[in-house]
């Protein structure tokens, strides 16, 4: 399963990298807002958008792209691994 996640911090990608490992997942992180985010983000199984630390721009793109691609977009309120990891066990990755 693939899982790309949007927003976070830079110092954490490689954390949530291994977080997703751990569950079975591949994980592409984009922590900033990309001109060619549309052709970067490939066609993963779920969008995970972290709100508390990107822009409004960021997250309106994130939920264009999720709508036109129909790909399952999970926005979550905080960034940190506690809360992607309990994201993971419902998206059933393991």
């Amino acid at each position: 399963m693939s899982v790309v996640i949007i927003g976070g911090h830079e110092r954490m990608e490689r954390i949530y990298k291994d977080a997703g490992k751990k569950h079975g997942c591949r994980v592409k992180v984009f922590t900033k807002m990309k001109g060619d985010l549309m052709k970067r983000i490939g066609n993963p199984d779920y969008i995970v958008t972290f709100t508390d630390v990107v822009s409004h721009k960021l997250v309106n793109t994130t939920m264009k792209i999720s709508k036109k691609k129909n790909i399952p977009n999970l926005r979550l309120h905080n960034s940190s691994l506690t809360t992607l990891e309990n994201a993971l066990i419902e998206m059933k990755c393991s």
